[in-house]
């Protein structure tokens, strides 16, 4: 299941969702809070294993999140689970830009190494890696949009199958399934 504080919470945050939903401009302000602990673990699985030079931190990847929630126009997730993959989904997007940047520094004048805190987590020693399976889930999501989301909830979401089944709403059998046949594609695909 999603996290613990995300579950006990689950009242509040569905009524948050609620006013955000209606237009109430404060709601996503006062969901973080309630949230906060559930986007940090999200965040940690996003970056977790992606290289080695210790460069983008969890607590980075978690506020541009929320700025990227709180100035974008969507009108508000459905429910808890459907706001943990949207916060996932723009997760996903900040690292991949990321990689783009980090290679396109790469391309340049070396970019100094910058320590911002003791969860930093690297992406630099496979942006390349990172940009080829994110254009190859892409080509997923044309193919089996919900395959796709399975990945991007279980590699870039760090959830279990059993929280990637609880917020797609789907059976965790048919998430182990979907996960097993996406990554075959998926390998074929990065391997040529």
């Amino acid at each position: 299941m999603l996290g613990r504080a995300s579950v006990d919470q689950s009242p509040a945050i569905t009524r948050l969702l609620g006013r955000m939903r209606d237009g109430d401009g404060d709601a996503l302000e006062q969901l973080l809070p309630l949230v906060y602990t559930e986007l940090r673990r999200i965040a940690h699985g996003q970056l977790a294993g992606k290289g080695q030079a210790l460069t983008l931190n969890t607590t980075a990847v978690v506020h541009e999140a929320y700025l990227k929630l709180t100035h974008s126009d969507f009108a508000g997730p459905s429910d808890r689970g459907h706001f943990f993959a949207v916060a996932a989904t723009a997760m996903r997007q900040i690292v991949i830009d990321h990689a783009r940047a980090r290679l396109a520094l790469k391309r340049g004048a070396g970019a100094e190494h910058l320590r911002l805190d003791d969860h930093e987590i690297a992406i630099d020693d496979r942006a390349t890696e990172l940009m080829d399976l994110d254009a190859a889930l892409r080509r997923l999501e044309q193919i089996d949009e919900r395959a796709a989301k399975v990945v991007e909830l279980r590699f870039f979401g760090g959830l279990s199958v059993e929280e990637t089944a609880e917020t797609l709403g789907i059976a965790p059998r048919t998430v182990k399934r979907e996960w097993r046949e996406a990554r075959a594609l998926l390998y074929r695909e990065l391997r040529g």
